[in-house]
């Protein structure tokens, strides 16, 4: 990610709308899909850790991430359990270490992503499982992206393919931000006819407060469904997996 922009994520992150209902989703998901309650739990580039908090209801956390400044960000925040792991590094954990790793919009950060999914694996204990979500479908790369240091969005079919790969059993995909596909779609695809997306914005922008809130409330909403149906195209995709 573009280093400018850590600070105004970490002060976006419990008002914003958009992290607002992807951790109400992801929550969900993980309530649904896992039976983790007291045990180990990894996030996996946890960012400036403002799921942290969220995730102790299910365990024990311990958090990684590959860029400094942002653990840096998450010490500020009283997480010291939060470590700096360089990019491309092995994970600084036995095997078996865990009963649940999540991972939530990181893979697409990752140039080898079914080696970082084989990590996964690999802390994980036998029958742990591993949620994560992505950013989908290709046709929406734009500013976001770009500013991001994204190498993919996914579709199902490819991140099936990872897990699998990485021997990771599927058990539970949805794609999410159904209600504002198409007009975020409609958005990117129209700034792309216009310019390449660049490195200079983000669709990180707090507006009104009554949008902001009215927003947040569509788009958590998809969480009880989410957690339980999968639904055919989204903004992200979720999915759940276990180790064989």
């Amino acid at each position: 990610m573009e280093t400018d922009f850590y600070a105004e994520y970490s002060a976006l992150e419990g008002r914003h709308w958009w992290f607002i209902g992807r951790r109400q989703i992801v929550l969900r998901a993980i309530e649904r899909w896992t039976t983790s309650r007291d045990g180990a739990v990894l996030d996996f580039g946890c960012g400036t850790g403002g799921m942290l908090p969220h995730l102790e209801r299910f365990g024990d956390v311990s958090a990684i991430d590959g860029d400094e400044q942002a653990v840096a960000f998450c010490h500020q925040r009283g997480r010291a359990e939060v470590q700096y792991l360089p990019p491309g590094h092995p994970l600084p954990f036995a095997d078996a270490s865990f009963d649940l790793v999540t991972s939530f919009d990181v893979l697409e950060h990752i140039n080898d992503d079914v080696a970082a999914l084989r990590e996964l694996a690999r802390v994980l204990r036998p029958g742990g499982r591993v949620v994560m979500a992505v950013p989908a479908f290709p046709l929406l790369w734009g500013d976001q992206d770009v500013v991001s240091h994204h190498f993919r969005r996914y579709r199902w079919p490819q991140l099936r393919d990872c897990m699998l790969a990485a021997g990771l059993e599927p058990l539970h995909h949805s794609y999410f931000n159904v209600l504002l596909f198409l007009p975020i779609a409609a958005i990117r695809l129209g700034r792309r006819a216009l310019r390449p997306p660049r490195a200079d914005s983000t669709d990180f922008r707090l507006g009104p407060p009554a949008l902001n809130g009215l927003l947040a409330r569509l788009f958590a909403a998809e969480a009880p469904l989410v957690a339980r149906r999968s639904l055919p195209f989204g903004v992200s995709l979720l999915a759940t997996a276990e180790r064989r």
